[in-house]
């Protein structure tokens, strides 16, 4: 198998690829929170507080990054009970955040805030596209942890190699990086 580099700076084609892909999802999201900044000199911006569920979904996608952490750990261990444990923890706790996401949106609703559409404000609408959009970014991140999970509960599965869990981790701890960005920026800094 190839790898970009030489001698021992070597990075496995898959973990570049990654790397690659976070660099164009990071421009996405600065040129996304650049413009939510710039628009919010309009005289009719609505500023708004982001409801305390948002506060839980950020302490779950933190705890997701723990047992994300310890399931490598496990992994390389070869503690392959841990680790299925841990992985699976990690999977939950990647659709509770998703889940508390959207209660969060809701709660907006609730409260007057329009998201999309009729009676919609600029401000609520790139709120909406943007944590929209990390959401799927995390649900793309599920969908890989639910690969790892059923090869970790495959009968048949005999590789051993850490570079997929490796790169479901790096993955899933930018998609949790990511969210901490956009937490403080809408909290704090919007």
């Amino acid at each position: 198998m190839s790898t970009v580099g030489t001698g021992k700076n070597r990075i496995h084609p898959h973990k570049f690829t990654l790397w690659v892909a976070m660099g164009s999802i990071i421009m996405m999201f600065a040129g996304l929170t650049s413009a939510y900044v710039v628009k919010s000199a309009q005289a009719n911006w609505l500023v708004f507080k982001l409801p305390p569920v948002f506060w839980y979904s950020t302490i779950v996608i933190l705890v997701s990054s723990a047992t994300m952490h310890l399931s490598v750990t496990a992994f390389k261990a070869r503690d392959l009970k841990r680790y299925k444990l841990m992985i699976t923890m990690t999977l939950l706790l990647g659709l509770l955040f998703s889940a508390l996401q959207f209660v969060g949106f809701d709660a907006l609703h609730k409260s007057g805030i329009q998201l999309f559409g009729i009676g919609s404000n600029a401000s609520a609408s790139f709120l909406g596209i943007i944590t929209g959009l990390h959401v799927l970014h995390v649900l793309g991140g599920v969908v890989a942890l639910l690969v790892v999970f059923i090869r970790a509960f495959s009968v048949k599965n005999r590789q051993y190699s850490s570079v997929p869990v490796e790169i479901v981790s790096t993955y899933w701890h930018f998609v949790d990086l990511l969210w901490i960005y956009l937490f403080i920026f809408f909290s704090w800094v919007a």
